[in-house]
């Protein structure tokens, strides 16, 4: 609940209990995202190569994200979603790579191969369950505002003004 210009503003979407659980199941789905991806980035950074702008620039997207989830800001699930189904698919292409670097003749990473592997692979439905969930919280509507004026006598709140 907001006061500005002697009128509150109340946001009643954001009040019901599906949405608080849809924005912190999309806010740790995005923190989720960000620490696997920093697992995979750290025990392969010698192995991605070019990719290594690609995975910090994914893990800073996803954390300004969840900075703006946390806000209520309903813009970004939309850009989330979007992400999330181009990592789904970098992560299903690189599942392979991490296998075949299991072979003999590779150089080692700093992490297992097969383990990079494992969180890689965890990536996929975690990438899954973020489309899902953040197209969820979007059709919520969190920006609907229903203004109010302040009641003179100190009780209860008037009727709601046209917005």
């Amino acid at each position: 609940m907001e006061e500005r210009d002697g009128v509150i503003i109340e946001h009643p979407n954001r009040d019901k209990a599906s949405s608080k659980a849809a924005r912190v199941t999309v806010l740790l789905l995005l923190l989720v995202s960000v620490v696997l991806m920093l697992i995979v980035t750290i025990g392969g950074w010698d192995e991605l190569q070019g990719a290594k702008p690609v995975q910090i620039g994914y893990i800073l997207v996803y954390l300004i994200m969840a900075y703006y989830v946390g806000r209520w800001n309903r813009g970004v699930l939309p850009v989330a979603a979007a992400l999330a189904i181009l990592l789904a698919i970098f992560a299903a292409v690189a599942v392979p790579g991490w296998i075949d670097r299991e072979d003999t003749g590779f150089a080692g990473t700093t992490i297992d191969a097969g383990v990079l592997a494992v969180v890689t692979a965890v990536i996929i439905p975690v990438q899954i369950l973020l489309i899902a969930f953040a197209m969820r919280a979007f059709n919520q509507a969190w920006n609907v505002e229903v203004e109010r004026a302040p009641d003179p006598r100190g009780g209860s709140r008037s009727a709601p003004q046209a917005a």
